[in-house]
């Protein structure tokens, strides 16, 4: 799926336009994902919608960092809007305390700002972090937690999980841990994936890559919750990748315990060679999507 929006655009905005970086948050239990569906409810539709509101604008087409799935979470995502400049000048500093007032509870613009020379919120970043929320405790997960805790029915080990863990960090062939898309290339650049108790019962699984394939995230911490509860050897998942076709045994866990953390981008004077080198590497439907 190619992303609908500025990403169809070319990468210099033209002199009456300018480019708008906002950082976004969003609890994504009641939207089916972030992209615009025909008669969904989405993150990108009800961005839209405000934003168009709030600039007096017929409307405005939004890029992301990183496309998520129906029920993962953001507190980082980065999204981009070229709009006339004459708009930015009038209303871009009462856009955040007005689309504060228009947008529903489950989604926040956190900042908005002009984006520097450069700057493409898909194709700019050096990595985006995940966070992966899971309880073991044996009652289920508190209450006041449950939109964005994973319960697992048995005991977890950490240690075993990241014995596991350490052996997917670098760069390989992921099409084992992705739902293969035409066209697209499963090689990606895991740069850390580890496991840590927080307290009794609450595990925090962090996952950067400098980008994900569709589903990889949930399919790698499915594999790694098989290690850590003793279904499987701590060399199983190495030996999935390794065979790098898709694997039925490979369970994609539940989208509630995802979010999506953070998005780094290179210092400003690097962003349009961050953005260029990552085109000639990597032509992808959607370099950031990992839920």
């Amino acid at each position: 799926m190619a992303e609908t929006g500025t990403d169809a655009m070319n990468d210099e905005t033209t002199a009456e336009q300018v480019r708008i970086r906002m950082d976004v948050a969003y609890d994504g239990t009641d939207f089916s994902g972030w992209a615009a569906q025909p008669g969904r409810r989405t993150v990108q539709g009800e961005l839209e919608a405000a934003l168009a509101r709030v600039l007096r604008l017929p409307a405005v087409s939004l890029t992301c960092a990183g496309r998520t799935d129906a029920g993962v979470h953001a507190r980082g995502q980065v999204v981009q809007a070229d709009i006339p400049a004459a708009t930015w000048e009038n209303e871009g500093e009462r856009v955040l305390r007005r689309l504060a007032g228009v947008l529903p509870r489950d989604v926040r613009v956190t900042d908005a700002r002009l984006a520097p020379p450069g700057f493409d919120a898909r194709f700019s970043p050096l990595f985006r972090r995940y966070l992966y929320r899971v309880s073991d405790a044996p009652y289920g997960v508190d209450p006041l937690l449950r939109r964005d805790v994973l319960w697992h029915r048995s005991p977890l080990d950490a240690d075993r999980m990241n014995a596991a863990a350490a052996h997917l960090v670098g760069e390989h062939d992921f099409a084992a841990f992705c739902k293969k898309r035409e066209g697209a290339t499963t090689i990606r650049e895991v740069l850390r994936l580890e496991w840590e108790r927080v307290d009794e019962h609450l595990l925090h699984g962090t996952i950067q890559a400098d980008a994900f394939c569709h589903n990889m995230v949930r399919a790698l911490v499915g594999a790694l919750l098989a290690v850590g509860d003793g279904r499987r050897g701590t060399e199983w998942p190495a030996r999935v990748l390794n065979a790098a076709v898709r694997d039925s045994s490979v369970h994609v866990v539940g989208p509630q315990g995802l979010s999506l953390e953070e998005v780094r981008y290179p210092a400003d004077e690097e962003l349009a060679e961050r953005a260029r080198a990552t085109r000639r590497v990597r032509e992808l439907p959607c370099p950031g999507h990992g839920a």
